[in-house]
């Protein structure tokens, strides 16, 4: 998880740069939608690459995944945008920069979420116990306790 963080931070902080570089000649919905469209692709490889290396991956759910932030993303900071603008009519570059990252974290926190139970998603099966052969156990959970409590009285 802390690669994670440190993916997220830094990808935050060139969206932060990417979108108040572009602002004045864009617009801040349009700058915000450029910033995010430019760094989520390498975040989402990022990512998996680092944080989530050695797990199996469907790379179907990967793009999807990656569409989906970046529609996510967009929607959600363009909300923020004019949320913001129907509070402070005429926002500072600085304090839509700091609603955007506001809502980055936020949308961060359920991206991870997204990752790890949808995306990356490992073996989530309970292993079945295998005998001294090789063997898949068949035994039923009264069978099991009952060996439990066996070995136990037998020490």
């Amino acid at each position: 998880m802390v690669w994670y963080v440190v993916a997220g931070v830094i990808t935050t902080g060139i969206q932060e740069v990417l979108f108040l570089a572009t602002r004045p000649l864009l617009g801040s919905v349009t700058a915000n939608i450029v910033a995010i469209a430019l760094t989520t692709v390498a975040n989402t490889e990022f990512q998996r690459r680092v944080t989530f290396v050695g797990q199996p991956v469907s790379w179907r759910r990967l793009h999807l995944q990656s569409l989906g932030t970046f529609a996510f993303y967009a929607f959600y900071g363009s909300l923020a945008l004019m949320s913001l603008r129907a509070i402070t009519p005429s926002p500072s570059a600085t304090l839509e920069a700091t609603a955007l990252a506001a809502a980055s974290t936020v949308g961060g926190v359920l991206r991870f979420v997204l990752l790890r139970w949808w995306v990356f998603t490992g073996s989530r099966r309970p292993r079945r116990p295998v005998d001294q052969s090789g063997q898949f156990c068949t035994l039923s959970l009264d069978d099991a306790r009952n060996r439990q409590v066996g070995n136990a009285t037998e020490r």
